[in-house]
Formats: C-alpha cells, sequence, structure tokens
C-alpha cells in the first residue's frame, strides 16, 4: 500500500514551522511525525503539502493510496485501522478526518459516499505550535518504547550518577561521564553518538537525538527534546530543538520550540511566565492577531534559520518568523516578522541576498548543501510574510 501523509487544516496553525516543512516533518518526542509513521507502517511516505515545498518534499501516487492527516501521531489501534482501510473507507474522530483509501482514477472525494469508520481510542494530535512542547512528554515516552522494545541499552558507565535507571536507554556511540539522570517522572533516550559533558544535569522525559551535544553543567528538565545534530547548554525546562540548532551557552529556555539552524546567543533569556501570571496569548498567522492559548507557561517559538544576539531577552509567548536576526538591548516586540533584522530599537529588512549568505556558511560547516530547492523555500517565504514587515 501507498501512504501519503497530508498537512490538513493544521499547517497553518504550525506557522512558522510549516513555513518551510509539512506537518509530518515537525518533530516531537524522539521522532518527527513521518518517521513515526513510517516505523509504525514498516513503510515510507510521501506528503501533499503546499506547492512551493513539493519539490523537497514530493507526493508519489500509485494505483490505490491511503492518505494520513499528519496532525495525527500513531499508536498501535490507529495504525492497525489505517492498514485494514479498504477503497471507498474513511477514518473519522469527530468531525476531523484521520485517513482514508483512495485509487488513482478518483477525481474528486466525497466524503458522503465513503463508509466512516469512528476512531474512538486516544492518540495525540498536533494542532499548535504549543503542542510541540506541552504534548512533547507524552510523545517522548510513545517514542521511547517503540523504539526500545525488545532491545537492550548500551551498559551506563560506573560514572553516570542515575536515578530510575530502568528508564533509561543509551545507543551505540554515545559518550557521557560524570552527570546525573534522574528518569523517575519519564524516560530518557540518548541517542547515537551523542555527548553529555561533565556535570550535567538531567531530568526525564528526555530525547537526545543522534549526534546531539549537551554541553558542560547544563541543567535540563523535561519534557525536553534536542534535535539531531543540535547542543545546548544553561538551563532548560520543557523545549524542543529541531535538527542542527543551538543553544550552547547560559541562559534560560523555557516552553519554547526552535526549529533548524537557530542560534542562541550566548546569556540569552525566554520568559515563559507573565508577570501577573495570565494566561499567555501567541501571535496567531491566520487571524493577524494575538489569540489565547489556555497555558500559563509559554516561551518562544522560533522558526527555521532565525538566530539572536548575545544577552537577548525574550518577552513571554514570543513568536519569530524565518530567517531573522535578532541583536540589541531591550525586548523585541512579541511577534517578530520573517527576514526580520534588528530589536527592540527598530527592526529593517534582513534581505535574501545576506540571509541566503548566511545559510549557506552555516549549513556548510556540518557539511549541508545550501541548494536551490533550499533558496526556493526562503524565497517563497520571503515574499509570502512581506505583508507583516514595514519594508
Amino acid at each position: 500500500m501507498n501512504y501519503i501523509l497530508f498537512d490538513g487544516p493544521a499547517r497553518n496553525a504550525l506557522l512558522p514551522f510549516t513555513f518551510t516543512r509539512p506537518v509530518a516533518d515537525i518533530l516531537v518526542g524522539i521522532m518527527t511525525i513521518r518517521q513515526k509513521w513510517e516505523m509504525r507502517l514498516g513503510s515510507t511516505t510521501t506528503t501533499i503539502t503546499e506547492e512551493y515545498l513539493s519539490e523537497k518534499f514530493p507526493m508519489v501516487e500509485m494505483e490505490e493510496n491511503v492518505m494520513i492527516n499528519a496532525s495525527f501521531l500513531p499508536n498501535s489501534d490507529l495504525v492497525e485501522m489505517v492498514t485494514n482501510l479498504e477503497i471507498n473507507q474513511a477514518i473519522f474522530q469527530g468531525d476531523d478526518v484521520i485517513a482514508f483509501h483512495t485509487h488513482e482514477n478518483q477525481q474528486e472525494v466525497d466524503f458522503e459516499t465513503y463508509e466512516i469508520i469512528e476512531f474512538q481510542g486516544e492518540c495525540i494530535r498536533i494542532e499548535h505550535t504549543c503542542d510541540i512542547f506541552s504534548k512533547n512528554a507524552a510523545a517522548i515516552k510513545e517514542d521511547f518504547e517503540l523504539l526500545t522494545e525488545e532491545r537492550k541499552s548500551q551498559p551506563i558507565p560506573r560514572s553516570v550518577n542515575t536515578i530510575a535507571p530502568e528508564n533509561i536507554f543509551i545507543e551505540e556511540g554515545a559518550k557521557l561521564e560524570f552527570v546525573t539522570l534522574n528518569a523517575t517522572n519519564g524516560p530518557i533516550y540518548i541517542g547515537k553518538n551523542t555527548e553529555i559533558m561533565e556535570g550535567s544535569v538531567i531530568r526525564g522525559p528526555f530525547a537526545l537525538c543522534e549526534g546531539a551535544i549537551v554541553k558542560m553543567m547544563a541543567k535540563i528538565y523535561g519534557a525536553t527534546t534536542i534535535g539531531p545534530y543540535s547542543k545546548i547548554g544553561g538551563e532548560v525546562n520543557n523545549a524542543v530543538l529541531f535538527a542542527h540548532s543551538n543553544k550552547g551557552h547560559d541562559g534560560f529556555l523555557g516552553n519554547s520550540v526552535l526549529g533548524e539552524w537557530c542560534n542562541i546567543g550566548a546569556d540569552s533569556n525566554t520568559s515563559n511566565l507573565k508577570n501577573n501570571y495570565e494566561e499567555v496569548k501567541l501571535w496567531n498567522y491566520e487571524t493577524e492577531s494575538f489569540e489565547k492559548t489556555g497555558l500559563q507557561f509559554c516561551g518562544l517559538m522560533m522558526g527555521d534559520h532565525s538566530k539572536c544576539g548575545i544577552n537577548t531577552m525574550f518577552n513571554t509567548g514570543t513568536v519569530v518568523g524565518v530567517s531573522a536576526n535578532i541583536f540589541g538591548a531591550g525586548f523585541p516586540r512579541n511577534f517578530v516578522p520573517s527576514f526580520s533584522w534588528g530589536g527592540a530599537a527598530g527592526i529593517t529588512v534582513y534581505m535574501t541576498r545576506k540571509a541566503f549568505e548566511t545559510a549557506r556558511l552555516v549549513m556548510s560547516r556540518r557539511n549541508i548543501e545550501f541548494d536551490e530547492k533550499e533558496a526556493a523555500i526562503l524565497q517563497h517565504v520571503f515574499d509570502e510574510t512581506k505583508i507583516w514587515r514595514k519594508e
């Protein structure tokens, strides 16, 4: 069977992260949503997404296809229902479609002609940016069980101080000495070829993905995920870093999400709680206004390729778009549009020529090419987000 993941209505609510990727490629837990589905299905997947993303994330359609709403995270019950779908059958949860079966010659999908199967179980769903960190604990636990089932962890080094070691799994090539791991409140997963430097103290749920590094004396509270080849230091609480992003120095990052290729300058801090303890509001790209999150704790949402200088201070509930460069004294606005250059003292346009040059240099340090596909995606984001910049 051919499986295709589609963005669905969650795409707009997950900006700025979905400016540069489909919903399926959001990291939550230990793996991206796509990786979760592919591992459970035992099959590769392709994507229905925005046209400007389709060259990098193409769709492959075959004679028979099962379309899956990527905002739903798979579990064993849901996967069993999806794999058993037949032509003209669809799985719904309430008014929301989870998956449906199509064939190549089908001109349109009319669910009134489908047999509707109601999913009665529970599953994690990522519908808003803050879901990425607020549902990360549950996602780590599910991924941990899936990845470690019937497998044996590498031995825990003798110098490592552990609490609840039965909830700790170490992959091959990981390096860690003289650190403290407390897995009482959730599992700790240490991926391949990672490193946790001396003096670090980590509480689960925690995921350190392949090639990632925890710097010396880091203090990390769950539920936190450090994406592949990212670096983390200082104090971190309930944050998710996508691949190739760095917060390598002292400073606090809490209840936050960083996209790919982000960098947080030394001694920068995010506020994750308002002084009056009120509910946090976040910028909503769809309504072009600040909307209530239902959360008391919410920090920074930062899109791909964005960076901040040393000693940057972010207000509670700040949204930073793609390829922004923030620096200077004072608090930047709670919404910083994509391709912005500056800070509290004023913002100008970060022109694509300079932004692309920086992206090329940053990616080349990791032996990854900034190619025409990447440039075309960022150029589209630059054009699409012009309405929010003062040019």
